[in-house]
């Protein structure tokens, strides 16, 4: 199958799972698509905005899946586009927020093809939001970081979370940590050199679907209160001030109920 046009694919961000934050953009994009690359973290809610008549291939990569290697993605994607078709790339969250949507771009422009980016709400985000935190209130933060827990393997220049803490501290900086929870007992020794023990920390688990919970605590207690509320991926992890009114309520609560 030949086109008359420029080979093209549209990378769109998924959202974090409730299929109400797809932008409009998104839906358009979807739904004009004749072939679906999508995620593992995708769900049939927002597929089912696709045409009948398109193919849905699914790629997924939790966990760093070794069935679908990133190289074979970037293959596929260009294959369908040369080929003609209205190919999505359909992610996860957003595809610039460690969607790997930047290597995605630089490999298909490097075969002539032409990429658009719909940007998705990122799990970082719609996370804290749905506990009515502010990343960035005022009064407790400056800035905030996203930053992975997982490197890519092999890397060298794998994250100094020592210093990390400590600038974010200084700074006041809210850290949202992705793919961290596997790591989490490393994590919370290497931020504790740095940090103050009593900093609230939140983890959030699958964010924005019905099956959503989250624990807040300390950053002394992240690794025990992890194991002990069985939380795994997909989690996102929450570092800073901005919680510490959710902490004093939460301990509050607790002392209430241990009075009574």
């Amino acid at each position: 199958m030949t086109h008359p046009h420029q080979p093209h694919v549209t990378l769109v961000g998924a959202g974090p799972g409730d299929p109400e934050l797809l932008t409009l953009k998104a839906v358009k994009a979807i739904a004009s698509a004749t072939v679906l690359l999508v995620d593992d973290l995708v769900s049939d809610a927002i597929t089912a905005h696709a045409s009948p008549d398109a193919r849905i291939i699914h790629v997924g990569k939790r966990g760093g899946c070794k069935s679908t290697p990133q190289a074979f993605i970037e293959k596929l994607m260009a294959q369908e586009a040369q080929a003609g078709e209205t190919v999505v790339r359909l992610k996860g969250g957003d595809p610039f927020i460690f969607g790997r949507g930047g290597e995605e771009v630089e490999h298909l422009q490097a075969q002539g093809i032409t990429v658009t980016v719909i940007n998705g709400i990122t799990s970082g985000l719609a996370g804290v939001t749905s506990l009515g935190i502010s990343l960035t209130h005022r009064e407790h933060a400056h800035g905030v970081v996203f930053i992975t827990g997982h490197a890519k393997q092999g890397a060298a220049d794998s994250v100094d979370w020592v210093a990390l803490g400590q600038t974010a501290q200084q700074a006041k900086l809210t850290l949202v940590i992705y793919m961290g929870v596997t790591g989490a007992a490393q994590l919370q020794e290497a931020l504790l050199q740095s940090m103050r023990a009593d900093t609230p920390v939140a983890v959030i688990h699958q964010v924005s679907l019905p099956t959503q919970r989250h624990v807040v605590c300390e950053l002394q207690e992240l690794h025990d209160t992890i194991v002990r509320e069985q939380l795994a991926s997909p989690s996102v992890i929450v570092v800073g001030d901005v919680f510490k009114g959710l902490l004093a309520m939460q301990s509050g609560s607790e002392l209430q109920a241990s009075a009574g």
